[in-house]
């Protein structure tokens, strides 16, 4: 199915995860932040840029193994993405839903 985010005609599942990363930016991004409440910080991009690398690795992503990256704690990682902090993250920085998700 298909939503306007930030302007812009994106493919999406029916839990509003892109499903075609090539039509995701900055400005998408910062959309799918607002509706989660969140108003992105540097700190939340460096977060969203690694999520990515690890997409495009094919990492499987979990909060420990984001705990362990050397880019962020457990801990910050709740503070910056309060709600839900893996699902939410992975939806702003446009990756599908980690299977370790329910």
């Amino acid at each position: 199915m298909e939503k306007t985010i930030a302007g812009k005609t994106v493919a999406v599942n029916e839990e509003g995860y892109l499903t075609d990363f090539s039509q995701w930016d900055k400005n998408v991004g910062e959309a799918l932040a607002a509706e989660a409440n969140i108003s992105l910080t540097p700190r939340h991009w460096d977060v969203i840029s690694y999520l990515q690398n690890e997409q495009k690795n094919q990492a499987a992503l979990s909060i420990r193994r984001i705990g362990k990256s050397g880019v962020v704690d457990i801990k910050e990682f709740y503070q910056l993405f309060p709600t839900a902090p893996l699902k939410t993250a992975t939806k702003i920085a446009g990756i599908p839903k980690p299977a370790s998700c329910i």
